[in-house]
């Protein structure tokens, strides 16, 4: 006897066929669901990696930044500070001098002679004074030259006194003051 087979075997064939690409794509797609979630976790996991990165970075910047503005205000309160303190030294430096000056205009004072007037503008000593006789001021004036504080002389006016002052004459003189260098231990 003869074997037929009167059964469907194409469309069965087709439908395997079909059942089998089916699963192939269903299963690619799992796979490939898989693949773009673990992608999209890698992904996550490194952006907030990133960002703690950039959160540090920027927390590390803030207190940077709050440092150099703390240094930068400890360098202006240094230089003020320091201009204070040479403003202080230089007036300590200056204290004496004044002491020195009146002490060198009565050394350099000849007899036959006084002062009524002193007027100090930055170097420049005014001195209105009475002397007994021209030559007590020209003394005085030669004094000056030889003074170490004093210098430049310059008479501007002898004129005779009022009658209350019989016999001096009042003269107008100014004199240049100058810093002597300082010598051995008197320096100090």
């Amino acid at each position: 006897m003869a074997k037929i087979n009167l059964r469907p075997w194409r469309e069965e064939l087709r439908a395997e066929k079909q059942k089998q690409f089916v699963v192939m794509i269903v299963g690619a797609a799992i796979v490939a669901a898989g693949l773009v979630f673990l992608w999209k976790s890698d992904m996550d996991r490194r952006i907030a990696y990133q960002q703690s990165r950039n959160a540090y970075i920027e927390t590390a910047t803030k207190k940077l930044d709050a440092q150099a503005k703390e240094i930068e205000d400890l360098k202006r309160r240094r230089d003020e500070l320091l201009a204070r303190m040479k403003v202080i030294q230089d007036l300590q430096g200056k204290r004496p001098v004044i002491v020195r000056v009146f002490d060198e205009l009565v050394r350099t004072l000849p007899d036959g002679l006084y002062y009524t007037d002193l007027k100090k503008a930055g170097d420049k000593i005014s001195i209105v004074g009475m002397a007994e006789s021209n030559n007590r001021i020209s003394e005085l004036m030669r004094s000056f030259e030889r003074s170490d504080w004093f210098s430049e002389p310059s008479l501007s006016n002898v004129s005779a006194a009022d009658k209350s002052r019989a016999g001096y004459s009042q003269f107008n003189l100014s004199v240049m003051q100058k810093t002597p260098e300082p010598q051995g231990e008197d320096a100090k």
